[in-house]
């Protein structure tokens, strides 16, 4: 079986444009739940450009750490701080 390189460019691409866009909505979200779900999109994006670009066991450690803990602490960590002031 072989890949069709015509069609990859365009895979690329989604992927690095739904990166870029999880990235600014991370930075420009105010509420802390939102940007941790926003930031663990963003490192499943990643985690499928690593796959894409054949590097496996990059892939691999960025769907269990990048995806899975750090979100999981994000969010334990955002529902656990109290707001002081109101926006």
């Amino acid at each position: 079986m072989s890949w069709d390189s015509s069609l990859l460019w365009q895979f690329d691409f989604l992927i690095l444009l739904m990166v870029i866009i999880c990235a600014v909505a991370a930075l420009t979200f105010k509420d802390l739940i939102t940007c941790a779900v926003v930031f663990g999109a963003y490192s499943f994006f990643m985690c499928l450009l690593w796959t894409e670009m054949l590097a496996v066991d990059v892939a691999f450690t960025e769907a269990a750490v990048g995806a899975g803990v750090s979100t999981v602490l994000f969010l334990g960590t955002a529902l656990h701080i109290r707001r002081r002031a109101k926006d």
